[in-house]
């Protein structure tokens, strides 16, 4: 088996395992490869480098946590309404029925969010760091 770092044409890079070269290189030009961010099948080959484990692991793991959090921010970005600086007041007005429903992202204040809690409105703050694609 043969273990090689993958970059897609958006820039999100994963890894593949394959029997051989040959294996890869079939997979490659029958669009058998998905990105795994994107879906892209247009992917090519990265220089591969070498694990070194040091006391907080091995290195490459860091492209593996980059990975998931660049799948999580694509999907936020695509299936939710960047409401901006006026989350908790379109959470209310969702919450109410004053507006349809649907997924939004924002920001709020502390106070905001204490408000929207004893409302009883369910939310989740995640805080994702931005990649260049």
């Amino acid at each position: 088996m043969i273990l090689y770092d993958l970059k897609c044409k958006k820039g999100h890079e994963f890894e593949g395992w394959f029997k051989d070269r040959d294996s890869f290189e079939h997979q490659r030009d029958n669009a058998m490869i998905r990105c795994v961010v994107c879906n892209s099948t247009k992917v090519s080959q990265l220089p591969s480098g070498f694990a070194i484990k040091t006391s907080k692991g091995f290195t490459p793991a860091a492209r593996a946590v980059r990975t998931v959090y660049q799948y999580v921010q694509d999907y936020v970005e695509k299936n939710f309404e960047d409401v901006g600086p006026r989350f908790a007041e379109e959470a209310l007005r969702i919450h109410y029925g004053q507006t349809k429903k649907r997924n939004i992202r924002g920001v709020t204040t502390e106070r905001e969010e204490k408000m929207l809690t004893e409302e009883g409105i369910e939310f989740q703050k995640i805080v994702l760091p931005k990649f260049d694609a």
